[in-house]
């Protein structure tokens, strides 16, 4: 059997099962496990040097946030996929988003705005070292203090609903050359646009950018062929 996942470092502050997620999650992004490819319990415990309930565990939580889709009686598969996907979760997540960033320029405190610059200050650092996790874990944190700032508690828990359905999507864009330094341009001019309490320049930045986000997604998807047209 050919090896392709690396044997896990047992010397992480994590718990085993998240440690296994990160690891198969990194592998479907960067197409060592490609779309389609069935995953077996026994066969990954193997290469990752791991007992099969970690493994378990991880390809579950995995399903959850849509890179691998468990088929009964067949059993579970890196998911492909389909454009009609991508539209669906976007259209849903452009609405909130452009709800949220409207609500939080009318609501957000001087003390908020703050904390935005100084993460937008952070995330370009990050990128300029091209350390991924740490951007993905900024970028999670400015969107968070935009959701909080729309002091709408409800509107919080959908999008936070739809977070884990957005986790491989989210990776994939921001993987797309030149991708990350759009990205930020585009959350500083939002910043200023909060800054400036201006709701329908707000609303209409947050929407532009999940509108390149996905099509960068598309993008890296299509040259990567691992989309599917099925509608």
């Amino acid at each position: 059997m050919e090896r392709r996942l690396l044997p896990i470092k047992l010397d992480s502050y994590q718990p085993l099962r998240e440690v296994v997620c990160e690891t198969l999650r990194n592998a479907i992004i960067q197409g060592i496990l490609k779309p389609g490819e069935r995953l077996m319990e026994i066969q990954v415990s193997e290469e990752l040097g791991v007992s099969r309930t970690p493994v378990r565990e991880a390809i579950r939580k995995l399903e959850l946030e849509g890179f691998v889709v468990m088929i009964p009686r067949r059993g579970t598969y890196v998911s492909d996929l389909s454009i009609k996907d991508i539209n669906e979760v976007f259209e849903v997540r452009t609405a909130l988003d452009v709800l949220a960033a409207g609500m939080a320029a009318e609501r957000i405190t001087d003390d908020e705005l703050e904390q935005m610059e100084r993460l937008l200050v952070e995330l370009g650092e990050h990128i300029e070292t091209d350390d991924m996790d740490k951007i993905v874990e900024a970028d999670s944190q400015f969107h968070d203090l935009l959701y909080s700032a729309s002091r709408n508690s409800r509107l919080v828990g959908i999008i936070n609903n739809l977070r884990e359905q957005l986790t491989r999507f989210r990776s994939l864009s921001m993987s797309y050359p030149g991708r990350l330094k759009e990205m930020l341009g585009e959350h500083t001019r939002l910043v200023e646009s909060l800054g400036l309490r201006n709701v329908a320049l707000a609303k209409r930045l947050a929407g532009e950018h999940m509108a390149n986000a996905e099509q960068t997604l598309l993008k890296n998807m299509v040259e990567r062929g691992e989309s599917s047209k099925d509608e």
